[in-house]
């Protein structure tokens, strides 16, 4: 249970003017799974931890939009 991106289902009401979505994601960040920070926890050497926004990688979650996959298809299509 340490995935950073969760799901849901909605329910749709018989008003929604907008079609139902099946499935809806968001992101939780990395230090809700850490606990206390223990020292000597490894780092990131400053210039990639500036990149990255944080000094060490147990706290670094990438965010990855799950429609990215969905609109590269798209132009794969339309191509």
């Amino acid at each position: 249970m340490n995935e950073h991106r969760k799901s849901w289902k909605p329910v749709a009401g018989k008003n929604d003017p907008c079609p139902p979505l099946e499935t809806k994601t968001y992101e939780t960040p990395p230090n809700l799974y850490l606990g206390v920070q223990e020292p000597g926890l490894e780092q990131f050497k400053p210039a990639e931890a500036l990149r990255k926004g944080t000094l060490w990688p147990a706290l670094f979650g990438p965010y990855d939009s799950p429609y990215q996959s969905a609109r590269s298809a798209k132009k794969e299509d339309a191509r």
